[in-house]
């Protein structure tokens, strides 16, 4: 997989990705991730590349001509699955959308920035809006950090236990049973027999039994979901 991210504030989304999975991901090559600086690509004084809005109203617009301009040089390269943008009223994002994205190819990611971006880049350039929440950020770069770790840690060979991935909270929309390592015992506290017993087949009862009880009690809505 290789995935482009435009943003104004390259700095920013590097970090997550010079550490931990992402980092091992990369050094594998199993995943490419590539910043574009959104500046290198005005002609505007100041490396501009925001303006008022039409009509007025508070908050700077990303320009078109910038936009296109990176995503055009990119397509000359290669083809592209989806081209997304990172944006409080996209679709949002949960586990389903992660695991259908991590079976793509090329991706690109645009951060949003200030207000957002001119509507004609949403209109003409951009096939999927994906949101992370209910919430406003400052810009779509910890947005799109995040999506990037939902989707390149189910790439096969980035976790050293690749059944793990399948096993996690949402996946089948149900939230994880609870969990247990050493010691058994601790200031009282038990680990359930049941998992101590070397009963596979009834541990992984026991697992989807409360699997469906912390599902109920604590998401149901989860469990009306397709």
């Amino acid at each position: 997989m290789r995935i482009d991210i435009i943003t104004v504030l390259p700095e920013l989304l590097k970090s997550p990705f010079e550490a931990s999975i992402l980092k091992r991901a990369i050094e594998k090559g199993l995943v490419e991730v590539h910043f574009h600086n959104l500046r290198d690509y005005t002609d505007k004084s100041y490396n501009q590349v925001d303006d008022y809005q039409f009509g007025g109203g508070a908050g700077m617009v990303l320009m078109i001509e910038p936009i296109d301009k990176c995503i055009s040089a990119l397509k000359t390269e290669r083809d592209y699955d989806d081209v997304i943008y990172m944006t409080p009223d996209g679709e949002t994002l949960n586990q389903q959308m992660a695991n259908r994205i991590s079976l793509q190819g090329n991706l690109i990611i645009l951060c949003g920035h200030y207000k957002g971006v001119d509507q004609r880049v949403r209109d003409m350039f951009i096939t999927k809006e994906i949101s992370v929440g209910d919430y406003v950020l400052s810009g779509g770069e910890l947005g799109a950090a995040i999506l990037c770790d939902t989707i390149i840690r189910l790439i096969p060979g980035v976790l050293n236990n690749e059944t793990s991935a399948l096993t996690d909270t949402f996946q089948d929309n149900m939230l994880a049973p609870p969990i247990y390592t050493r010691p058994a015992e601790y200031k009282g506290q038990k680990v359930p027999e049941i998992l101590l017993s070397g009963n596979f087949p009834k541990i992984e009862e026991w697992r989807e039994n409360e699997a469906q009880k912390r599902t109920e009690k604590l998401r149901p809505d989860l469990l009306n979901k397709e």
